[in-house]
């Protein structure tokens, strides 16, 4: 069973990453060892528990990750690097600033926990800010409301049984990953940087004329400036991850997420009050009730 996590993940050109790494990743995609899309999310989850299993445990891996997530559209080669040593060490340091320190020694030695977080300061002395970049968000438990935000309801791509059913309309222009093997259930957006662009650019102008400086605004201008860090020509992907197994077949197929927050959205800057609260609340309604299994029993 995979993570009950979603993924906000960007995927710059190759024509994006120095001329050494473009080779690497031009040979990594004519490789037949690579992880494929259906079973990435299971390698990146099985590696992750043989190293907390191990005995010391390691947070983060001792090197960077040399897997990424690929897309290929109109013959140009787009990659997501899984970065998985930068974002176990974030992911550990949002633990350790956010646990009791008796807690936390109950999930790590103390000694191990220093030791990550020595690592990681060095890294960030050595690269700077711009060496805390990543392509991959994660979320658990539920998707953030401001990661539908660069999406339209058309770029929606459900797969059910191994069937992808796609949305309809012209914002359906880059192609969901027919060509090659998908999850047997899975929910995924995605659209080109310069529409997630222009569509948070739009709704933090929405919000901030109509309602002010609310947290919303606020979580949606971080999505922004992370979306500002990549190349133009990139692509956005919002993945549901394994949050699909929290959702039977038919609530799925029932999740409209993206185009009831656009509608509401819309709602809020043409007047249309009860609307706009409508579609909003459904939106939150649904992704408060599947938080919620968190504490569940």
């Amino acid at each position: 069973m995979l993570p009950y996590a979603a993924y906000l993940r960007v995927y710059e050109p190759l024509s994006a990453f120095p001329e050494d790494e473009r080779k690497r990743w031009t040979a990594y995609a004519a490789s037949r060892q690579r992880p494929r899309r259906a079973t990435a999310l299971q390698a990146e989850h099985a590696e992750s528990i043989r190293r907390l299993l191990a005995v010391p445990p390691m947070p983060a891996p001792p090197q960077e990750s040399r897997d990424a997530y690929l897309r290929r559209v109109d013959d140009v080669l787009y990659v997501c690097p899984w970065q998985t040593r930068l974002r176990s060490w974030l992911a550990f340091s949002r633990l350790r600033g956010t646990t009791p320190a008796k807690v936390m020694d109950r999930f790590l030695p103390k000694a191990i926990a220093e030791q990550t977080a020595d690592d990681f300061d060095r890294y960030k002395r050595a690269g700077g800010s711009a060496a805390l970049r990543t392509h991959i968000h994660t979320s658990t438990w539920h998707i953030p409301t401001s990661w539908f935000v660069p999406f339209d309801g058309a770029e929606r791509w459900l797969v059910l049984d191994g069937k992808g059913v796609r949305g309809k309309g012209s914002a359906a222009e880059v192609p969901a990953p027919t060509t090659t093997p998908v999850p047997i259930r899975n929910l995924i957006y995605v659209t080109s940087m310069a529409q997630a662009r222009r569509r948070v650019a739009r709704a933090l102008a929405v919000i901030r004329k109509h309602v002010g400086e609310v947290a919303t605004a606020t979580e949606v201008e971080q999505v922004g400036r992370w979306l500002e860090e990549f190349h133009p020509h990139s692509l956005v992907e919002l993945d549901y991850g394994g949050l699909v197994h929290l959702m039977d077949d038919e609530t799925l197929e029932a999740d409209q997420s993206v185009a009831e927050l656009s509608a509401a959205l819309t709602g809020l800057d043409t007047g249309q009050e009860e609307l706009a609260y409508t579609m909003y609340q459904r939106v939150i309604s649904r992704w408060k009730s599947i938080q919620l299994l968190e504490s569940a029993n």
